[in-house]
């Protein structure tokens, strides 16, 4: 377990987090990871799908025990703002005029329409921070377009490209984009900013359009459609330089489980050394596998016999000695062998386990990368529904109790 003592890189930066789902809650978790102060606001008029989604223990219910949202918000504290409501602009604007980032991945209609566009914010605090992360952008054709994750891989060209070439796209199973490729460039935007603050005084928007975000990383099948007019389509678990690469079926585990390895060759050398380990199978005295051309010419039939050949084999076992002679081979790791039998993973301590008022000990991501002098760690379990709401409108934007009670009773908090 990370050490708790000391200070975090982000210590005193405080995170006016007002948005919802993955993309955004995610950065913030991971500012959260390394020492903000990050305020989720939330409202009961419009609860996070998350909050209620799964997977959840058996037995429990309620707003507090989804493990996706208690994972993603850890460390933060739940502020109950009700934006629909008279006044609430006031006490948002007096919790982002306290703030350093202002966080949102709402679309720019939600936005206007709350009065927080980046003008209106830098009125009350010419110092802040203001990361926007809407799916489609703040300005364009489709800039009010709703979407998630599966939204954006089918739009973002990654869902054409995912599946077996002859039947239909699959995306990738999960919403990705939200879990690593927006969440961490809003991440490096906002420190980038926080660099220049620091040097300059100067607070700044930052916009990141989640289409563009993942866009980017879709270069090389739009360079080959720019340069060669080739619109890649889906080709399974087929690499373009390597081969074999793809996923074989090993024997079941002694509970009945099915097992798998994946082996990626990438030069000559390793097909030798993979040929060496698999002595006497029918693939490994083909000559028509002995060069790359050959392979890549003969895949299905090669890939047929390397399944034939790794059928009798413990997965991980394989795995292993694949790798002490220089193959890149994995076991196909399900949540369980994540969790419970990843020897190096649990050596390295990255999931950690928290006490929750409502789902007792839970898993927990740990921070996304360590630092040496001032690693991140964390504090807290995922609060529960509005649990810092007095504490945040007393200490932090210093409202009386009765003020509270007011703020309450004319339905602005809760």
């Amino acid at each position: 377990m990370t050490s708790t003592n000391g200070t975090r890189p982000l210590d005193g930066i405080r995170v006016a987090d007002f948005s919802w789902f993955g993309a955004g809650p995610i950065a913030g978790r991971t500012l959260a990871d390394f020492g903000a102060d990050v305020i989720r606001i939330e409202s009961e008029a419009k609860v996070d799908g998350l909050r209620l989604g799964e997977p959840i223990k058996p037995g429990k219910t309620g707003y507090n025990v989804c493990a996706y949202f208690n994972n993603y918000n850890a460390d933060k504290r739940s502020f109950l703002l009700n934006m629909a409501a008279e006044d609430a602009r006031d006490v948002a604007m007096r919790l982002i005029e306290r703030s350093d980032i202002f966080l949102s991945n709402l679309t720019p209609r939600v936005i206007e329409r709350w009065g927080l566009t980046y003008e209106e914010l830098r009125e009350v605090n010419p110092g802040i921070i203001a990361a926007y992360s809407p799916m489609q952008g703040l300005w364009g054709p489709h800039r009010d377009f709703l979407g998630f994750g599966a939204v954006l891989t089918p739009t973002t060209g990654i869902s054409h490209l995912s599946g077996d070439p002859e039947r239909k796209p699959v995306g990738v199973g999960t919403n990705y984009p939200d879990y690593a490729v927006n969440p961490g460039h809003t991440v490096v935007a906002i420190l980038a900013a926080l660099r220049h603050r620091r040097r300059t005084s100067q607070g700044q928007r930052i916009e990141l359009a989640q289409i563009e975000s993942v866009a980017a990383t879709m270069g090389p099948s739009l360079l080959d459609y720019t340069a060669n007019g080739n619109s890649q389509t889906r080709k399974g678990n087929q690499s373009s330089w390597m081969c074999p690469h793809a996923i074989y079926r090993c024997a079941d585990d002694a509970s009945g489980r099915e097992r798998w390895v994946a082996i990626a060759i990438a030069n000559d050398a390793q097909w030798e050394s993979l040929c060496a380990v698999a002595d006497g199978a029918a693939f490994a005295a083909d000559d028509r596998f002995s060069t790359l051309l050959g392979r890549r010419r003969q895949e299905a039939d090669l890939n047929a016999s390397l399944s034939d050949w790794t059928a009798s084999f413990d997965a991980a076992a394989l795995a292993i000695h694949l790798q002490s002679v220089g193959v890149a081979a994995s076991l196909v790791h399900d949540a369980e062998d994540m969790c419970e039998h990843d020897d190096h993973l649990a050596e390295r301590r990255f999931y950690e386990y928290l006490d929750h008022p409502e789902t007792d000990i839970s898993l927990y991501d740990g921070p996304i990368v360590r630092l040496h002098e001032t690693p991140g760690y964390l504090a807290s379990p995922a609060p529960l529904f509005g649990e810092h709401t007095f504490e945040v409108a007393t200490e932090v934007l210093g409202y009386s109790a009765e003020e509270v009670a007011e703020l309450t009773a004319s339905g602005v908090l809760s």
